[in-house]
């Protein structure tokens, strides 16, 4: 009999399992509305299609919002509800590397 937690755990690890996207989601933490250029530039090392299936990943869990902007070249992405529930874990894993790393 598998055990509740596991299942928690295993969605939790699906939505964040990836090498990229906590470290995407962390620019969160302190920008509301963060656009696609700044995430690359302050990621640093991304590739350009990699960032952006990792945005349509976070996009399609529910994670992200995808905004227009007034320039219909760009977006804005905020977080939704189910984002911002996940900070805390994202902020946990900055506290946790900080002191280990």
């Amino acid at each position: 009999m598998k055990s509740p937690a596991i299942g928690c755990v295993k969605a939790a690890s699906e939505a964040l399992g990836d090498k990229w996207t906590p470290q995407l989601l962390r620019f969160f933490i302190n920008n509301e509305v963060v656009r696609f250029c700044q995430i690359q530039e302050l990621v640093g090392g991304i590739n350009p299609r990699t960032l952006s299936a990792r945005l349509v990943s976070l996009e399609s869990s529910g994670i992200i919002e995808k905004l227009p902007t007034d320039n219909s070249s760009r977006c804005e992405y905020i977080l939704t509800q189910k984002g911002r529930d996940i900070m805390p874990i994202i902020k946990e894993m900055e506290r946790w590397s900080t002191t280990y790393s």
